[in-house]
């Protein structure tokens, strides 16, 4: 089956950004200009120049015209066994070391019942009616005040309810990594498990990573497991187009 022809022309001029013949900040020719070269409708270009800006290659500028946008900056993401063994914040540490940048979070923690998916990766047992069984906890972290990174974290109550980590980010603790919190409960952190993923960012996603709407996104699905057990899931968004994911751990025996 042959592609739409506003998809074509948006590779066309997709390809055309890429390679720098349109260079950032360059304004787009009008939608009739585009018409005319690709010898299609003005609704055509139309849904061309749209896909670009879904994609966020352009921006429109009221009253100005469509402009390439300038390329946002790669950070990369830093997923390490003797990462989360350092004290302190690990995101906020290789924020400043790594990229230099200034990183924070913002975030809201509550109590409830774990969904069936989140209560299987935690291996709980089966709910009690209206009961909470976790803490859920949601982040929106930063680099240089821009949002970079969306975080879910549940942890079961049943470990951490009614000791000084049961909320993540309050008390002497807050803002320590995993690890070092769950130690001070007893709890010792051996091991972790990542899957990463990809797919194209829900609404509210985007809206709160201030990307383009349908913009692809990175997804990694963590645990965190003390002699088995799973003590913390997380679920993590980072926008494609600006993260690199880099990994590393020990060799051979500990």
């Amino acid at each position: 089956m042959n592609e739409p022809r506003f998809l074509q022309i948006a590779a066309d001029i997709r390809r055309r950004i890429v390679s720098g013949d349109l260079p950032a900040g360059a304004r787009l020719p009008a939608r009739h200009e585009i018409a005319a070269e690709y010898g299609v409708a003005e609704g055509v270009a139309r849904e061309a120049i749209r896909q670009l800006a879904q994609e966020g290659h352009v921006i429109s500028r009221t009253g100005a015209g469509v402009f390439v946008r300038e390329r946002r900056t790669v950070r990369r993401l830093t997923r390490s066994w003797h990462r989360e063994r350092r004290s302190g914040s690990p995101f906020r540490t290789d924020m400043l070391e790594q990229q230099g940048r200034r990183g924070g979070w913002e975030y809201e923690s509550a109590t409830e019942q774990a969904s069936s998916e989140v209560r299987a990766r935690l291996a709980l047992d089966e709910p009690q009616e209206g009961m909470p069984d976790v803490m859920h906890t949601r982040y929106v972290f930063t680099a240089d005040d821009e949002p970079w990174m969306l975080s879910d974290s549940y942890e079961p109550l049943s470990l951490t309810k009614g000791t000084i980590v049961a909320l993540p980010e309050d008390g002497p603790l807050a803002g320590m990594g995993v690890t070092h919190r769950m130690a001070e409960i007893g709890v010792i952190v051996d091991d972790w498990v990542e899957d990463v993923g990809a797919r194209a960012a829900l609404p509210e996603e985007a809206r709160r990573l201030r990307i383009a709407p349908g913009s692809i996104v990175l997804t990694i699905d963590r645990t965190y497991l003390a002699d088995g057990r799973p003590v913390e899931v997380c679920d993590i968004v980072v926008p494609a187009e600006t993260t690199k994911l880099g990994y590393s751990g020990p060799v051979g025996e500990a």
